[in-house]
């Protein structure tokens, strides 16, 4: 759309954020984008505080009026491409201490095009609580003091009521105004859900905002982008995973192959299956409770679950809820799952966070390290705790801070699972060891999406030996940023399922899959080769990867495919010196709970652990990084990156290793 906003809370100014359209080609949009606003903002606020012109950009308080939040969009937001309706939120997070960015696929993101803005950066806090409105003529600060304290569902209907109908909507809930810090952001019946982006928001005073305007997004050649979509499209629906397993299942649907590889999170991931799965899966819950299905704007795959509970239709629950407030409490009752999800919702509260925190609370009694009350299998009062964590009331006020910072508290550091203060996903990675690595090397900690989602090749899609570390560490970083790069085009991930061919994931365990899953175990060297060659050589098309014409039909630029890795690169391994910067620690940030590095998943076998110090090194290899994870000059100067959006974690993540 061509313009960025600065809206200083403090001042109530709001000025064009330079962005050029040189930035727009090095850095795309979305979290990538992201990435670059806050390297260059937070720097700035960093040497500007009084006193602390040789203060590192790490103390700067996640939860202070000197942090930065950017609400960005991609090229794609709004084009009507496949899943196009994704935008994106980046800020210090309040969990973890790092920069870190939460994805959502409500319909603000669109909205905020249309009212012609790519991005918004959000400095400073308001005196009192209010809620912006952005419209084409700028944006209006709204007193919020009448929907300060209504839940996200009340909260959105009071906002879109008072502007234009054909709005989007983005709010927080009281967990937010409490400064949980793993409050989520709501817009629709999407989330922004992990590393507390809604606490960020409540400490800036900001109850939500709303976003409408008539402007179309532009494209740069709109014949052909419409035949490329059609093609795209009907690509998707006659994929048997995006346009299969998931329109029918929803992403339910990847439990019960998640059974069968013994890699569910269970009982806080002391086991990799759980003897009740079939009674919350995606079978069960399409059986039980479905009674329709929805998805984002612009979305062919509709993996949204819309569910009847108590006479009432609500939004259902995802894979990672399922797992994390069932299994991991040894929870069978798909009923209250569903019941928590909706509330959760409400309340703002990221539900991945929520239940591995419950988890840990329950190990941690059963050890006698912290008698909170809570056993795992006992479901009664949870609801009611839930909003004691939101508000921050009686034991909710201590579950509200994870399982880290309880950890450090009542001990058990090994069990509280999670990574650089991130719970981890639903996937339990002594099955699954490219995604254990993945984890410990995720930029915004335990995800599961920004770990490179190596999973899907150990067995949602392809099936891979999850226990061989054979090209493992080459395919997560790949992933990782072929994953970046469709984030920040502003496209959902799932769409890159289709990539692999549906010959490969039909029956992958015989045939051509079997076949390309043993030559994927080679990939090492051929990677390797790859990262180094000059991106010019690779400026080949790529069927296979229809992202990457879209992007370029969208835009006007040429890229190639050397073009579309090196963007996805640049993203990752900025945010990687931003990590650096503030706090990572470098290869020693780059861990596991001990649990999965050195307790076995089989009894029988003493290797069924994350063997991570191996896939570390060899990760580190291909990324072109040292020994400490802190990636080499060379590097940096390849991808255009100042060596300076680092320099002082760089520096003390190579003297602590």
């Amino acid at each position: 759309m061509g313009r960025v906003l600065r809206v200083d809370l403090s001042t109530r100014d709001v000025s064009d954020y330079p962005w050029s359209d040189e930035n727009r080609r090095t850095w795309l949009g979305g979290k990538a984008m992201a990435a670059r606003i806050l390297a260059d903002v937070l720097s700035d606020v960093s040497a500007s505080a009084e006193g602390a012109a040789d203060q590192p950009g790490h103390e700067t308080d996640p939860l202070g009026p000197e942090n930065v939040v950017v609400i960005s969009t991609g090229p794609l937001t709004g084009t009507g491409a496949p899943s196009s309706a994704r935008f994106n939120l980046s800020a210090l997070s309040p969990l973890t201490g790092l920069v870190a960015s939460s994805n959502c696929g409500g319909p603000f993101g669109a909205h905020l095009k249309k009212a012609g803005y790519d991005a918004l950066v959000l400095v400073g806090r308001a005196a009192s609580p209010v809620w912006l409105e952005v419209n084409e003529a700028g944006v209006v600060f709204h007193d919020a003091a009448d929907v300060w304290g209504m839940r996200t569902g009340e909260a959105q209907t009071a906002l879109s009521g008072t502007v234009d109908s054909r709005s989007g909507v983005l709010v927080i809930g009281p967990a937010g105004e409490h400064l949980v810090p793993y409050a989520c952001v709501i817009s629709g019946e999407r989330a922004a859900g992990r590393a507390g982006m809604g606490a960020v928001f409540g400490s800036k005073n900001v109850k939500g905002l709303v976003a409408w305007g008539t402007r179309k997004v532009p494209v740069a050649h709109p014949e052909k982008y419409r035949v490329h979509l059609k093609r795209w499209t009907a690509s998707i629906k006659a994929h048997p995973i995006a346009g299969g397993s998931l329109p029918r299942l929803g992403t339910a649907g990847f439990l019960e192959p998640m059974q069968e590889l013994g890699i569910v999170a269970t009982r806080n991931f002391t086991r990799g299956r759980f003897e009740r799965a079939a009674e919350i899966d995606g079978e069960a819950l399409a059986a039980r409770r479905l009674v329709g299905t929805g998805g984002c704007a612009a979305c062919p795959i509709h993996c949204g679950r819309v569910v009847e509970l108590d006479g009432q239709r609500i939004k259902g629950p995802e894979l990672e809820t399922l797992v994390l407030l069932g299994a991991n409490i040894e929870n069978p009752d798909l009923d209250r799952i569903i019941e928590w999800n909706a509330l959760l919702d409400e309340l703002g509260l990221d539900t991945m966070s929520t239940g591995v925190t419950l988890s840990y609370a329950m190990e941690a009694a059963e050890k006698g390290l912290w008698d909170s009350g809570l056993r795992f299998g006992e479901t009664d009062g949870l609801a009611s705790l839930f909003e004691d964590i939101a508000y921050r009331r009686g034991l909710g006020a201590e579950l509200a801070e994870g399982s880290r910072r309880l950890a450090e508290r009542y001990g058990g550091a090994g069990f509280a699972m999670n990574v650089k203060g991130l719970e981890l996903a639903a996937y339990e990675p002594r099955s699954a060891v490219g995604q254990g690595l993945g984890y410990a090397v995720s930029n915004r900690g335990g995800c599961h999406l920004n770990a490179g989602y190596a999973v899907a090749l150990e067995g949602l899609a392809l099936r891979m030996d999850g226990r061989s570390t054979a090209g493992k560490a080459a395919l997560t970083a790949f992933f990782q940023d072929l994953m970046e790069v469709v984030s920040s085009a502003g496209v959902c991930l799932f769409t890159t399922l289709s990539v692999l061919p549906g010959a490969l994931v039909e029956h992958p365990e015989r045939g051509v899959g079997a076949f390309v899953a043993r030559a994927f175990s080679y990939a090492g060297g051929l990677m390797r080769v790859l990262r180094i060659l000059p991106r010019a050589l690779l400026g080949i098309p790529m069927p296979l990867v229809p992202h990457l014409r879209a992007i370029e039909l969208v835009t006007g630029e040429h890229y190639g495919f050397g073009g579309f890795w090196s963007l996805g690169e640049r993203g990752y391994t900025l945010e990687r010196m931003l990590g650096l910067r503030f706090g990572n620690g470098g290869a020693l940030g780059d861990t596991l709970p001990a649990r999965l590095l050195e307790e076995p998943m089989d009894a029988d076998d003493d290797t069924s652990v994350v063997p991570l110090a191996a896939l570390k090194r060899d990760y580190y290899r291909q990324r072109g990084w040292d020994e400490h994870g802190v990636p080499t000059p060379g590097v940096l100067r390849r991808l255009g990156i100042p060596a300076s959006d680092g320099h002082s974690g760089a520096s003390r993540a190579v003297g602590e290793s």
